[in-house]
Order: structure tokens, then C-alpha cells, then sequence
């Protein structure tokens, strides 16, 4: 016995809700199924009844239309319940939903407290300057630290200009003198032959002089091909 009155019910919440309207449903849907078979058997019976006994027809007639009538109604009320059911789920989904949206934008106020732009702004500057201080800190270690070892740059382009001056007189120099073993070599049929001469007599001191001017082209041409 509850000496302080009757209790506060219990809140029922949806998860329990649509648990009792499925079960509700189950039981509809087996009622439905009930009254169908019952009609369909009232159905035969006036059939067969309809020549042979009226009034045994009428009456099965009678108990068809009266189960049709509690067919219709738990149908009807079998489509409220699953109404309800399917509107209790979308509300529990929405709630859901909301309660994860409020908790992400609880979750990022609380983030958000922490730090505001000028903090950012701060952390920023801090870390460029930190960035710039490791790069500083590079350039220092990649400097040699001998500087005794450095050379002058005009003194060592001088000596490579002389360097290339001397290489390109000698290369001039090979081109302008070549050596015998270069020259193209004579055919020997461009060589004529030299006879020994007879004594000269009376008749052969007359040589023209056109034969005379021959030879010595030939042998100036002889000449200017060795030379080559």
C-alpha cells in the first residue's frame, strides 16, 4: 500500500511506445486474418444452403456481413496504429537528431571558449617567427667553416680566358701547317715520265718553243698538288 497516494506512472518513452503499438499490430493483423477465414466460411454456407435451406442461407448471410463489419473496423484501426507507430519513429529520429546537434555545438562553444582571434593571431605570429628562426638556423650550419680556403673568382676566370687563348692558338696553328702525311696522295700517271735525253744534235737543238712552255706547266701543276 502507498502511504503517499498513488504513484507517478512511469514516463513512457518511444523506443517503448513503438515496441507496444508492433505488438498491437501483430494482434490486429491476426484478428484480420481470423474474421477473413470466418466470412469466407459463412460464404460457403449460404452457397451451399441458397436452394436447399433458405433460412440457414439467410442466417450464415447474417454472421458474413456482421464479421465484415468488425473486419472493417479492425482494419481501420490497424492503419491508426501503424500511422502512430510510423509518426513516433520520425519524432524519436528528430529527436535524436537534435540532441547530436546540440551536443556538437556544445562541444565546439566549449572549444571555441578557449581561444578567439587574437589568440589565433598570437599563435601565428609565434609560429612564422619560430619558422624563421629554424631557417636562419640552417643557413648558419651550411656555411663553411674554413673561410681561409675561399679563392678569388676574377684570378681563377683570368687564368681559365689565357687557358682557352692558348688552346685555340694551338688548334689554328695545327690547321694552318698540315703535315706531308695529310697531303692527298699523286696518281702515278700524273707523273710523267722522265727519259734520259739523247745527245743533242743539230736537229734537236731546233725544239720549238711551244714544247718547252708545255713542261713547265706540267711540272708547275705537279708541283702545286704536292703542296696541297
Amino acid at each position: 500500500m502507498n502511504l503517499f497516494g498513488r504513484a507517478k506512472a512511469a514516463k513512457t518513452t518511444p523506443k517503448d511506445a513503438i515496441l507496444n503499438l508492433r505488438a498491437s499490430l501483430e494482434m490486429l493483423e491476426k484478428r484480420e486474418k481470423n474474421l477473413q477465414a470466418k466470412i469466407d466460411n459463412e460464404n460457403r454456407i449460404a452457397r451451399a444452403n441458397v436452394t436447399k435451406n433458405r433460412r440457414l442461407a439467410l442466417e450464415a448471410l447474417k454472421r458474413k456481413r456482421a464479421f465484415e463489419s468488425f473486419l472493417d473496423k479492425t482494419m481501420g484501426a490497424r492503419m491508426t496504429l501503424e500511422q502512430q507507430a510510423m509518426a513516433i519513429e520520425n519524432a524519436n529520429v528528430n529527436l535524436e537528431t537534435m540532441n547530436a546537434m546540440r551536443a556538437g555545438a556544445e562541444a565546439m562553444k566549449s572549444i571555441h571558449g578557449a581561444l578567439d582571434i587574437n589568440k589565433v593571431d598570437n599563435i601565428m605570429d609565434d609560429i612564422r617567427d619560430q619558422m624563421d628562426l629554424a631557417n636562419e638556423i640552417s643557413d648558419a650550419i651550411s656555411q663553411p667553416v674554413n673561410n681561409s680556403a675561399a679563392f678569388d673568382e676574377d684570378e681563377l676566370n683570368a687564368e681559365l680566358e689565357t687557358l682557352e687563348q692558348e688552346e685555340l692558338d694551338a688548334r689554328l696553328l695545327e690547321h694552318d701547317l698540315p703535315s706531308m702525311a695529310d697531303a692527298p696522295a699523286v696518281p702515278d700517271k700524273a707523273i710523267p715520265a722522265v727519259a734520259q735525253p739523247p745527245r743533242p744534235g743539230r736537229a734537236q737543238q731546233a725544239k720549238p718553243a711551244q714544247l718547252d712552255d708545255d713542261e713547265d706547266a706540267e711540272l708547275a701543276d705537279l708541283k702545286a698538288s704536292m703542296a696541297m
